[in-house]
């Protein structure tokens, strides 16, 4: 069984036992989160959300926090010497799917 969730503004299309990465989520590592559900893919029977399946749950343990691989951007101006260097690394959050059901 596979879903279809809307977690972080972005939608994932999870199966059970799945690991997967999003933006930091509150909580523990070994805490539960749901997520919302907005399609459920059951081998041919398919059931739809109106935007969310009602009922439905996708079930996910945080396995652990850490950071995203470092992002490196520079603007710079032609003929003024002007130069500067940034870098990011996003928090994140690894989960890994436990359950979902239809509802």
């Amino acid at each position: 069984m596979e879903a279809i969730v809307r977690a972080d503004g972005r939608q994932l299309r999870l199966a059970e036992g799945q690991e997967f990465e999003m933006n930091r989520v509150a909580g523990e590592p070994g805490d539960t989160v749901d997520l919302e559900v907005m399609m459920v893919l059951d081998g041919p029977d398919v059931t739809i959300g109106n935007p969310l399946v009602a009922g439905a749950a996708v079930r996910a343990r945080i396995t652990q926090h850490g950071r995203a691989p470092k992002l490196v951007f520079m603007k710079y101006k032609n003929k003024v010497r002007y130069r500067r260097k940034f870098g990011h690394r996003q928090h994140v959050t690894r989960l890994v799917v436990e359950s979902i059901s239809k509802g």
